[in-house]
């Protein structure tokens, strides 16, 4: 079966389906698929050299050599590049990404081709991740956990004081404090997090409020940490729930609950799983521990804390990308590389949440994380 050739225009160096076609991360370029070891590769000339390093495509070329005139209207511009490149093989019809921005593709229209967005563009192969994407995930999850230890260290260093907040040194320990340390330590072995979560109680009961302000001392810390490979440009995924100080009962009991729940989902991921179920094993046990969720057959108890979100996703390219672990019917295959993080949230008290990132396979989980999953700081040290 003739496939249409495949045209894309990055959308910035972090765009995954650009990275996925060509392994290579450019803020402007043009991208054309032809067929199998026959593909293209258009970029401004300063990126020529490091595209010869990097990039995966067999022919590139500076965008000069394909008529390019600098203006200042960038998209015209490049589909001029992309009229010259196309009309060179006679090809009046392609593929776009369904990320393409209207102007583009109204652009590529008005160039009297036809033009068909391609809606599972690279999804069954971007889950399938071959044994090098493994490792670079592997390697981004070793990462998460040196920062998260580096947090929690700077915790268990924190004093208690009288007024119920934790002191480092002669100045309240925030949540800004810690994740700079976080971002430190990434930065310093290759690795990137332009966001993260270290959240106080009781913010934490918001799962993505990144976290601001003093930390309370006997409450509940969220550290989720989610970096990118500086080179690989692919994810980990990590989170872990501390106390520093006495723990509250009812904070124990939520955790406890978690790490029930993660148990429970871990023991079924297998090549062939449904994902739904998954998510529905993990909001049985949280009902049956006392606790509620926010899915239809699953509410449990509703006045206490809930689980308001999915029980995980994919991870890769993109740190959430398919498949999905929630109420979405979906079939989990060996290759997929997916988080599990069962969490409990209640206003006003804070919340708990843990999570893993591993690999489905054929024989069950291969979990990458190594981390312990204790609320007890010393426990990571």
């Amino acid at each position: 079966m003739h496939v249409k050739p495949l045209l894309l225009f990055s959308r910035g160096d972090d765009d995954a389906e650009f990275l996925y076609a060509c392994r290579f991360p450019v803020e402007q370029a043009l991208y054309v698929r032809f067929g199998e070891d026959d593909d293209l590769l258009v970029l401004p000339g300063m990126e020529v050299g490091r595209a010869q390093r990097q990039a995966r495509a067999t022919r590139i070329v500076d965008r000069l050599e394909m008529g390019w005139q600098d203006g200042p209207d960038l998209p015209k511009a490049w589909l001029e590049v992309a009229r010259r490149v196309l009309a060179e093989r006679s090809v009046r019809s392609v593929r776009v990404s369904p990320m393409l921005p209207a102007i583009l593709y109204e652009g590529l229209r008005q160039l009297d081709l036809e033009v068909e967005i391609d809606r599972d563009l690279f999804v069954r192969e971007r889950r399938r991740k071959s044994v090098e994407e493994v490792e670079f995930i592997r390697a981004a999850q070793e990462a998460a956990e040196a920062a998260c230890r580096e947090v929690i260290a700077l915790l268990a260093t924190a004093q208690p004081r009288s007024d119920g907040w934790l002191w480092l040194e002669d100045s309240p320990l925030t949540s800004e404090r810690l994740m700079a340390r976080a971002q430190a330590t990434l930065n310093e072995i290759g690795y990137l997090a332009r966001e993260m979560i270290v959240a106080g109680a009781p913010d934490c009961a918001l799962p993505h409020l990144r976290g601001s302000g003093p930390i309370r001392v006997g409450a509940p810390v969220i550290i989720d940490i989610f970096p990118r490979g500086s080179t690989s440009r692919y994810h980990g995924d990590l989170t872990r729930t501390v106390v520093v100080g006495p723990v509250p009962e009812e904070i124990r009991r939520m955790h406890e609950a978690c790490v029930a729940a993660m148990d429970e989902a871990i023991s079924r991921l297998v090549d062939g799983a449904n994902g739904r179920e998954v998510h529905h094993a993990v909001c049985r046990t949280l009902v049956e521990r006392g606790y509620g969720t926010s899915t239809p057959g699953f509410e449990g108890r509703s006045e206490g804390p809930i689980m308001n979100h999915s029980t995980g996703h994919g991870v890769g390219l993109e740190v959430h990308e398919p498949p999905t672990i929630g109420r979405v019917d979906c079939t989990l295959q060996a290759g997929d590389v997916v988080t599990v993080e069962p969490g409990l949230y209640l206003s006003g008290l804070g919340g708990v949440r843990v999570e893993d990132t591993g690999l489905v396979t054929s024989k069950g989980f291969q979990d990458f994380t190594t981390l312990p999953r204790s609320l007890d700081p010393a426990d990571y040290l």
